[in-house]
């Protein structure tokens, strides 16, 4: 997708559908902003009979046969006092939503207060093309269907050379990573997850490593291969490395969970598991392929990035892992199995012993890891823990400035009594309540604890049902703008 400023006199512009933001005071004086398009006294006739009064979310489409346009969408905006940031992406958003599958191009006139700054018009793109998104790879239809190719804004003249490149490789890892979770199971499987990642490396000269099965059993993944042994396809180890040309400052490891598909095993969801749905039980890995394919185009100085992924299935044949098992984990450590549901924080376990004996600065590791997470936090709102304040402080201003929802879980070392195993070193999981906590808690036994870490379930938060702000029903993405947006404050 293309953005664009138009900057010649307004009088000489000319489209089909313009997207025009208005305040809820003096309504009159702002239609002067299009009088290049229509007499003010004409407009607002139409407006006062269409009872539009510039109220938050209020949306008025106005249609026209003339040379300069074909439609006009008004939208409100409230109070100039009151309006907020996030408020005008939601309404673009909503706005674009419904006019993607219409126009080739649209143009969007905002209210000079909205543009004090190159990072609120960047928000403001941003939001425009991640809810222009649309995934018809499975529609049979879907070449009848018209593709927005070109946001135009009116009104930024006042920016001398503004650049949208970061922006435009942020909403790309972005739109991958929804990609690669809404791919159905029989099409993304661990070979395909490793062959996106080896495109990656070689459109930004990352290197890459792809670790076969019996590679991870010389290094003695016990707990990721024990996941994968129910399932006739292979499973992949994906090792991308993204390195500074300038001397490295910082090294850093992210780390995602990467189950193409997961049935439970043999303790099998049922009822209201949604096990069809268990395709996005690799969010966590796209999250983090999104990210490196957005920092291997912007290139952030003096950092060594590693982007690792465990890819397999969780499926059941005869060779696969049984509830009672006890494995052995790369750091040695043995595991009873007691729920082979529980087979995420397995495979990140071997991930993460591979991504400390790196010797990082930090770890970032992201999963759709349980559904006590979305218990606690519903499906806006993602837990994280960490073993660091200044971390935990740094993911939040990341978060919050990414438009990515983060809430900070304890890491009650109480609870740890839960994963006791009779016969192992530990069980795979622990009771009921504080279910977030204790896969927390598991996970922390599998990195050296000099290395600051942060484990990141968005279980509740990579896929939703509805339209909700930038996000289009379905995958979102969620985790690439916060990795992002963490690693630049670094700059």
């Amino acid at each position: 997708m293309q953005f664009s400023i138009f900057k010649k006199n307004l009088d000489n512009w000319q489209g089909n559908s313009l997207i025009f933001g208005i305040f809820d005071e003096e309504i009159e004086s702002q239609l002067e902003n299009i009088k290049f398009i229509i007499d003010p006294k004409i407009l607002i006739k139409k407006i006062n009979k269409k009872k539009f009064k510039g109220e938050k979310g209020q949306i008025l489409n106005l249609e026209f046969l003339n040379q300069k346009l074909e439609t006009l969408i008004i939208f409100g905006l409230g109070k100039s006092t009151t309006i907020e940031i996030n408020d005008v992406q939601s309404y673009l958003a909503k706005i674009i939503r419904t006019t993607v599958d219409k126009d080739e191009k649209i143009s969007i006139l905002l209210p000079s207060e909205l543009i004090n700054s190159k990072e609120e018009i960047r928000s403001y793109v941003e939001s425009a093309r991640l809810s222009a998104y649309k995934d018809n790879r499975f529609n049979s239809k879907r070449d009848e269907k018209k593709i927005l190719q070109e946001i135009e804004f009116l009104n930024l003249n006042k920016f001398e050379n503004i650049s949208f490149d970061e922006t435009e490789y942020l909403c790309e890892g972005v739109e991958l990573a929804r990609r690669l979770v809404a791919a159905p199971p029989n099409s993304l499987t661990p070979l395909e997850m490793s062959i996106e990642a080896t495109k990656i490396a070689k459109e930004h000269g990352l290197e890459i490593k792809i670790l076969e099965k019996n590679e991870c059993e010389d290094l003695g993944m016990g707990a990721f291969l024990a996941v994968a042994k129910g399932s006739d396809l292979e499973p992949k180890f994906i090792h991308l490395t993204l390195k500074s040309k300038s001397p490295i400052k910082e090294k850093i490891a992210l780390v995602g969970k990467g189950l193409t598909f997961d049935s439970g095993g043999y303790n099998l969801k049922v009822g209201a598991s949604q096990i069809e749905m268990m395709k996005y039980d690799m969010g966590g890995s796209a999250a983090v392929l999104g990210a490196a394919k957005a920092l291997g185009a912007i290139k952030p100085d003096g950092l060594e990035i590693h982007f690792i992924v465990a890819a397999c299935e969780n499926m059941i044949n005869g060779s696969a892992v049984h509830p009672g098992d006890v494995i052995k984990a790369s750091n040695g450590k043995t595991i009873e199995i007691n729920n082979t549901d529980a087979e995420g924080r397995l495979t990140l376990a071997d991930a993460l012993t591979y991504a400390s004996n790196l010797k990082p600065d930090s770890i970032i590791d992201l999963a759709t890891l349980t559904g006590a997470i979305v218990v606690a936090l519903g499906n806006d709102v993602a837990g994280f823990w960490t073993n660091n304040n200044m971390m935990a402080k740094d993911l939040k201003t990341a978060s919050s400035q990414a438009g990515e929802e983060l809430w900070q879980m304890p890491l009650q070392k109480s609870y740890k009594d839960g994963l006791k195993s009779h016969i192992a070193d530990m069980k795979n999981t622990g009771p009921r309540a504080g279910g977030s906590i204790t896969a927390a808690l598991f996970l922390e036994e599998f990195f050296d604890k000099n290395i600051k870490w942060a484990h990141i379930d968005i279980a509740g938060t990579c896929w939703t049902d509805k339209n909700k702000g930038i996000h289009p029903s379905g995958a979102t993405g969620y985790g690439v703008k916060t990795l992002v947006q963490w690693i630049k404050n670094k700059r």
